[in-house]
């Protein structure tokens, strides 16, 4: 997005990411606790930890010297390093081959560069994954985003051409955007773009086509209330290069999940009919909330790279965390 003056939307903007950054990194650890393993349905947890790597991923190539990106990336590698974490990949055999790509593309660099993820991509890798066979465009192009960020060789179909028999290529010019889902559109704009950190490659009547259906799913995400998908939806009008502070749908995201957000820093449901209730257990709560703030979490530390303010502590205005846990 480049450098912007120190405006009140990227101030707020700041308050959002500070707030569900700091409510992630305190609460993540027990998704790998023994009270998580117990409270927590396996698959769930699994694909909880998935999304953490993600978000570490993009958090160290966004921000690495954020501090609040140490408890993230603390659990996300002490997960990665245990030997008996790649048995759960499997417990939910239709998810089994992609949770373990998954899982080795998405494993920390460092000293444990050589752990148990590369007998998982092996094992991954062993079939037709890596193939286009009997795979949907949206799985195939989840699949190839995975084995070129694992570096596992592949004979999966290029990007230009999975974008062109994607759903949201496929949409035509008058029809309801209710016909689009707002998980297959935002993913396929991710994995085109690499979460923002590419350029999707979309040429220029394919690059209108795909930001107006962003912007007006945005629209109708921000009117009825829905906090996960407006974050996602945010995001990828960045990636597919809108400014979000600046779009009229993007703003009024903004100001959405701002106003959404409790003083603890989190996004306590995926929308504002799924909130969590008052008398919530500290379980409930956190499954409630977890997708909705890592996505806020994630959305927003990519948005605000590269952006300079006068006053640091700007940045970082945030109520304080509550206890979850």
């Amino acid at each position: 997005m480049g450098t912007r003056s120190a405006g009140p939307d990227l101030a707020a903007v700041a308050s959002l990411s500070a707030g569900a950054r700091q409510w992630i990194g305190l609460h993540c650890g027990y998704l790998d606790e023994p009270s998580g393993r117990a409270e927590l349905p396996v698959t769930p947890r699994v694909k909880a930890l998935l999304q953490l790597a993600l978000l570490r991923r993009c958090w160290a190539a966004a921000a690495p010297a954020d501090p609040d990106l140490a408890p993230v990336a603390g659990t996300v590698e002490q997960v990665w390093r245990d030997p008996d974490h790649p048995r759960l990949l499997t417990v939910e055999p239709r998810y089994a081959r992609q949770f373990q790509l998954m899982y080795g593309a998405l494993a920390p660099a460092g000293p444990d560069a050589d752990g148990p993820h590369r007998a998982v991509l092996a094992e991954a890798a062993s079939g037709d994954l890596l193939t286009p066979r009997r795979k949907s465009p949206y799985l195939h192009l989840e699949t190839r985003y995975y084995a070129e960020l694992a570096g596992v060789p592949h004979r999966l179909l290029d990007y230009p051409e999975l974008y062109r028999i994607s759903r949201l290529a496929g949409h035509a010019d008058g029809r309801p955007t209710a016909e689009l889902d707002v998980c297959n559109v935002t993913h396929t704009v991710f994995h085109l773009a690499d979460f923002g950190f590419r350029d999707p490659g979309l040429g220029g009547a394919d690059l209108a086509h795909a930001r107006d259906r962003v912007e007006r799913l945005t629209e109708e995400s921000v009117r009825r209330g829905e906090w996960d998908l407006t974050g996602k939806l945010l995001l990828a009008q960045h990636c597919l290069g809108l400014d979000p502070l600046s779009t009229p749908s993007g703003a009024a995201g903004l100001r959405l999940l701002a106003e959404a957000q409790a003083p603890d820093g989190a996004l306590p449901g995926r929308s504002a009919t799924d909130r969590a209730a008052t008398g919530a257990t500290p379980v409930e709560y956190f499954r409630k909330s977890y997708q909705s703030t890592l996505v806020v979490a994630l959305t927003t530390v990519i948005l605000l790279q590269g952006n300079t303010i006068d006053d640091p502590s700007d940045m970082m205005m945030a109520a304080a965390p509550g206890g979850v846990r």
